[in-house]
């Protein structure tokens, strides 16, 4: 789909290699696209995975990219990216690279059977062209002070993107669901992501929550979120370094809750050849689990929160994390979600490993909660129905006591050792 397309300075208004004959649209210097031809549509089988690779240039600090479908009216030769529907595919954040040391690129891989399906989408594709979005945002101002050969130059990266399909190419299908409910906005307009103290990033100033609407035009049998989300702040107090819990609510109950990070960042050294403050001269596991909510070099998770069967209608989805302050009023949390749903089968998982959803069942005897699942509870937490976390127990249990608790309406969520979890509701009286 692209082979080391190059990327200029972002904030330069001049769009460079706009007119060059090689199928890409260029929108601005970071955010390219492809419309997919019919032969690209007619490969796609079940197994689908992406490749992306990352060439260093001249910006040596880590940026964000991602990619995103756009789907555009069928026949039209460009469009503006904030009148079509888009949905982010996969995002990840470049190491700090030097182009002039080993290794000079940096490899990203996904799993995505469930675009597959959307590929496939026989709606969709009558109504649509499928253009294929690659956005790489860099600048080039400190390489071309810091990294030789770099002195006059203003490509930051080289982007290239494949498709590998182990599968036949599969038929069209009419039993997917497509609904995007929001995308993220570029970095140039990063206030107007999520965060608390921006108006329109948040459903009130002060406090980080942002409710999401969106309108489901027909019962289906199977929906899933899907869900990506990353922290950026590098100010002083930013939250880029703070790991913060995360809670999604769909139609005010409840269904998911996550914290970013807590991911051992070693692998990536080998790719962060440009000297910065975040690797030190050794390995420190503990210091990545406490403070990092993404390595420089990782693709970000992408996370499927699984609904069941949903009805046609008005739905809402809320995302809140009560305790992210923004110091200063700086930082964001960059915000991608659509709902993928299936109107007879099941929608396929395309991560399975960070499915996280537990299954235990619970029974509440007076102001006592009891718990049991196939494997135990590794961890168990009590939150306000807002959010905010009161108690906290590390240890293997099955039961939780509230009895010292104020009357009222609590979140417990229990966790096992591999991190899956489950939300329950609780009343003390």
């Amino acid at each position: 789909m692209y082979d080391k397309a190059v990327f200029y300075d972002g904030y330069n208004a001049n769009v460079f290699d706009k007119d060059a004959a090689d199928g890409i649209l260029r929108h601005t210097n970071y955010l390219y696209a492809k419309r997919l031809t019919d032969a690209d549509l007619q490969w796609f089988g079940n197994d689908l995975t992406m490749k992306v690779t990352i060439g260093a240039l001249c910006d040596n600090y880590d940026r964000l990219g991602n990619v995103t479908l756009a789907l555009v009216p069928k026949g039209e030769e460009s469009y503006d990216i904030n009148e079509v529907q888009r949905i982010e595919v996969a995002r990840f954040v470049t190491p700090f690279m030097n182009k002039n040391r080993q290794p000079n690129s940096v490899p990203y891989e996904y799993k995505l059977p469930g675009l597959s399906l959307i590929m496939r989408d026989a709606a969709l594709r009558a109504k649509y062209d499928f253009w294929l979005e690659f956005e790489v945002f860099g600048i080039p101002y400190a390489a071309n002070q810091q990294i030789v050969g770099c002195a006059t130059r203003n490509d930051v990266f080289s982007g290239t993107l494949e498709f590998v399909s182990a599968d036949e190419p599969a038929a069209l299908t009419d039993d997917n669901v497509l609904v995007p409910i929001v995308m993220k906005k570029t970095e140039i307009h990063g206030p107007k992501n999520f965060n608390s103290y921006t108006e329109g990033a948040c459903d009130e100033l002060g406090k980080a929550a942002k409710t999401y609407r969106f309108t489901l035009d027909e019962d289906v049998n199977d929906a899933r979120i899907i869900l990506i989300t990353s922290n950026h702040g590098a100010a002083e107090n930013g939250e880029e370094y703070v790991r913060r819990h995360h809670f999604v609510y769909v139609d005010g109950e409840p269904v998911f809750d996550y914290t970013p990070g807590g991911v051992d960042c070693e692998p990536y050294r080998k790719y962060n050849t440009q000297a910065n403050g975040i690797y030190g001269y050794t390995p420190d596991y503990d210091f990545w689990y406490n403070y990092s909510n993404w390595c420089p070099g990782q693709a970000f998770p992408i996370r499927e929160i699984h609904l069941g069967a949903m009805k046609a209608g008005e739905h809402s989805m809320l995302l809140s994390v009560p305790d992210a302050e923004f110091y200063g009023n700086q930082g964001d949390f960059y915000v991608s979600a659509y709902l993928q749903g299936a109107r007879k089968g099941l929608v396929p998982s395309e991560v399975p490993e960070l499915v996280m959803k537990a299954d235990f069942e619970f029974r509440q005897e007076g102001n006592t909660l009891f718990f049991h699942g196939a494997e135990p509870a590794a961890e168990v937490a009590i939150y306000s129905i807002g959010g905010e976390l009161l108690y906290g127990r590390h240890n293997p249990c099955d039961s939780i006591s509230l009895e010292t608790f104020a009357p009222g309406l609590y979140l417990i969520s229990v966790r096992t050792a591999d991190g899956r979890a489950a939300l329950h509701k609780m009343v003390v009286k």
